[in-house]
């Protein structure tokens, strides 16, 4: 018998009521878990009171807060869905997820009102939340709503098996796909997290990545409450405050993409005590093995890699502390409970799980586990596709080598990933094909220093005229697209190289990027 998140929440408050829960630096607001247990009994309570009930769905809009932490728990206690939307989409983006979704309540913040004044008139069965600022005509103030809600919880009957999540990651097509998780695949998530974390009570632990984002949700803000451990929260990444925070809170261990850890190291370290860090975690993009050591020399500390994806909860391999340099390049092995297979991709289908390589040979990477999810909202057809014969088909290519240990060595459907965020081709290039001056577009990821990789675009010009600031203002004003998704550089061609069937050969794209960085 399995616990919900509810239960590991009620069950952590028993053991260490009087303990430091939750720290919200931006607003100085500090919890212990009794006081916490009230605010989210409360806001479980106005949500019964606003109509919410088991199986209703509850979106956020937000940057790391303690309202989304309080939302987190607060759903899990009642049955409701959690459905937290990357707070960087365009009105747009966040209008089609509302659409596929349909919550009964979303909360939000001043940060992003722009963006859901704009489509808020598009869905007048929902009730808007704020949590700060002035409160808009068309939405309530989320602590108004709690003020006077009660902190005794009616017992509502939540199951092991029963929804705790749809998280939105975009498809293959662009358009997004929510991925739909059980109570028991998070728990499973967090004990497996904290096994290979060594997590304890006594650690403090930094939320900077986005809580949107299930590696930081799952990989770390969870498994620390499961263990009774202290979770301080930045609103958004910034490296100095990061510095700042680690010195003034003994941060003890925080989870960063490469991106974030390489900004860290552009800082002046000396100027920080952060003898406290322990240990990190990076995912989201592979980092490069002299990155690896500059983080063990100047900051003292281990680094642990994770690889996975949303739809498998995420994590499904790690490579520890001790297999970083020696294992350079490899996503580790796959972790407690989990197995991965290298098979022979299909172009008819789904590949066969059954048909397996050899070490080394690189081939689509399938995975098995239970943390998998249970299937995509409303998309029964890529439910079937993405889980043929009960394995997760990741659309990654990769190999494994005689130690069973996996490198990723590309991706099927060429998705960029930017600073640890999943960018696809095809929505960047629906939007360029709008613009009058464009013929024909090919989107794809160039190495960066920085950010792993920028979205880069080759265009073909239907305007001999057009050029690329015309293009960045043009993607400027589009509500299709996020900021972090638009091209950072434009290459002007003739034609685009293409294959009998009239598929781009992004493959020789990369080629010419390569020629044009040597020369």
């Amino acid at each position: 018998m399995y616990l919900t998140i509810g239960e590991v929440f009620t069950q952590t408050v028993r053991k260490f009521p009087k303990k430091e829960a939750l720290v919200d630096v931006r607003t100085g607001l500090r919890y212990t878990y009794e006081q916490w247990a009230k605010e989210v009994d409360k806001l479980a309570n106005a949500f019964l009171t606003a109509g919410v009930r088991k199986g209703d769905r509850v979106s956020t809009v937000l940057f790391n807060t303690a309202e989304l932490a309080t939302a987190f728990f607060a759903c899990a206690k009642i049955g409701a869905v959690f459905n937290p939307i990357n707070f960087r989409l365009r009105p747009k983006e966040i209008a089609y997820i509302l659409t596929d979704a349909t919550p009964k309540i979303v909360l939000f913040e001043q940060a992003v009102e722009p963006q859901i004044t704009a489509i808020h008139h598009e869905f007048p069965h929902i009730s808007f939340w704020i949590i700060d600022g002035q409160v808009p005509a068309y939405a309530a103030s989320y602590h108004e709503q709690i003020q006077h809600a009660s902190d005794e919880l009616p017992a509502i009957d939540v199951s092991e098996n029963d929804l705790y999540a749809i998280m939105y990651t975009s498809g293959t097509t662009g358009r997004p796909k929510g991925v739909m998780h059980r109570h028991r695949d998070m728990i499973e998530q967090s004990l497996i997290c904290n096994s290979v974390m060594r997590i304890r009570e006594t650690e403090r632990g930094l939320v900077t990545a986005p809580m949107f984002h299930c590696a930081e949700l799952h990989c770390c803000f969870l498994p620390r409450v499961h263990a009774g451990a202290t979770n301080v929260i930045v609103h958004h990444f910034d490296p100095k405050q990061v510095l700042t925070v680690i010195e003034q809170e003994r941060i003890t261990v925080l989870f960063a993409a490469p991106t974030m850890w390489n900004m860290l190291l552009q800082e002046k370290l000396s100027d920080y005590d952060l003898s406290s860090l322990r240990i990190g975690l990076y995912g989201a993009a592979p980092m490069a093995p002299v990155l690896v050591k500059e983080c063990k020399e100047r900051l003292g500390i281990d680094l642990i890699q994770a690889y996975g994806m949303t739809e498998m909860g995420p994590a499904v391999t790690f490579l520890y502390e001790d297999e970083q340099l020696t294992k350079a390049g490899s996503a580790g092995r796959a972790c407690l409970n989990h197995e991965i297979r290298i098979v022979k991709p299909r172009e008819d289908g789904p590949s066969d799980p059954e048909d397996i390589l050899p070490p080394r040979a690189v081939g689509e990477i399938i995975v098995k586990g239970p943390c998998m999810m249970v299937g995509y909202y409303n998309r029964e057809d890529a439910t079937e596709k993405a889980m043929y014969k009960g394995w997760y088909h990741s659309g990654d290519l990769g190999y494994m080598d005689e130690d069973g240990y996996l490198y990723v060595a590309d991706r099927v459907d060429d998705m960029i990933i930017s600073g640890g965020e999943n960018v696809y081709p095809r929505e960047v290039e629906d939007v360029l094909y709008e613009h009058e001056g464009v013929l024909d577009v090919a989107v794809l990821g160039e190495p960066d220093a920085l950010w792993g990789e920028k979205v880069v675009a080759f265009v073909v010009k239907k305007d001999p005229q057009l050029t690329e600031e015309q293009l960045e203002a043009f993607c400027k004003q589009s509500d299709k697209l996020a900021p972090y998704k638009r091209p950072r550089a434009y290459y002007f061609v003739d034609a685009l190289p293409r294959n009998a069937s009239g598929k781009i050969q992004k493959f020789l794209l990369r080629e010419q990027m390569k020629n044009m960085a040597q020369s």
